[in-house]
């Protein structure tokens, strides 16, 4: 059964780094494209970085690009996604998941699966 584990998440202040983990068992990443999501309060659940099987192709939600790093280590079955600057505006759940194709083609959530059960990231003084 594939399952992702996200992990990484807490409580940091304006202008701080995280770095979140996701964590594949029950399937090899390297084909799949991994995607990172995140749902804030009373919103709906939105994309925010993906990453291709190769790990060669990336992309960010306009709010993040040049704050967000999204990476992958195949060795270790493992998507990261690094975060700096992180503004109040950035705290949700962030869940990662697994595309239905190789490539970052789609942020549609229908088009993900096997979504992992999130990590709070909360960005307040």
């Amino acid at each position: 059964q594939l399952q992702l584990v996200e992990s990484g998440g807490g409580l940091v202040q304006p202008g701080g780094s995280l770095r979140l983990s996701c964590a594949a068992s029950g399937f090899t990443l390297p084909y799949a494209a991994i995607g990172w999501f995140r749902q804030a309060p009373g919103k709906e659940r939105e994309g925010v970085s993906c990453i291709a099987e190769s790990g060669d192709n990336t992309n960010y939600a306009n709010s993040v690009k040049g704050r967000f790093t999204i990476s992958r280590d195949n060795a270790k079955n493992t998507v990261y996604l690094q975060m700096n600057s992180l503004k109040p505006e950035d705290t949700a759940v962030y869940y990662c998941a697994v595309g239905l194709f190789r490539l970052c083609v789609s942020w549609r959530l229908n088009d993900f699966h096997s979504w992992g059960q999130g990590t709070q990231v909360t960005v307040s003084s």
